[in-house]
């Protein structure tokens, strides 16, 4: 069994069985263009790797923090963007978190304390925001030119 200790990504789309059942296809459509021209493209450019698909979510490792981070903050950016652009057409919108912390190896997958804590991160980030562990907070803090706010435990 390896160890190792990585910066965890977690995506989820907000609404999104909403957003299925008013317009399954068309919503389909932004989720694969979603992985294809902005998650996927993003988690490249900063050296990382998606290691699982959660239908509407996605896990990606970082070997650093401050790419994860910076890999969310394109996201979200991306995502934005598209937003305005949609004209009211129903935008995907992700909430996004990063953990930094010891996972197991298991063949082409990730599993572990710091795969837990991305996606509990993830499900209390504002939508189209990013929450952090305090481990995360700690190793970029004056490296990311950013309001960073401590919400507590």
């Amino acid at each position: 069994m390896e160890r190792k200790l990585a910066a965890i990504l977690a995506t989820d789309i907000v609404g999104f069985a909403g957003l299925v059942s008013r317009d399954e296809s068309g919503t389909l459509g932004k989720l694969v263009r979603l992985e294809r021209e902005i998650i996927g493209m993003q988690v490249e450019a900063n050296r990382g790797r998606v290691f699982k698909s959660t239908g509407d979510g996605f896990l990606a490792e970082f070997s650093s923090v401050f790419e994860a981070v910076n890999c969310a903050i394109n996201i979200q950016r991306a995502c934005a963007r598209e937003a305005r652009q949609s004209n009211g057409d129903d935008p995907l919108i992700l909430r996004v978190g990063i953990s930094l912390g010891d996972v197991v190896v298991h063949g082409e997958d990730i599993l572990g304390d710091g795969v837990n804590t991305a996606a509990r991160l993830e499900a209390i980030a504002e939508p189209g925001g990013i929450a952090i562990s305090a481990e995360v907070m700690a190793q970029i803090a004056g490296k990311i030119d950013l309001p960073l706010a401590d919400c507590g435990h």
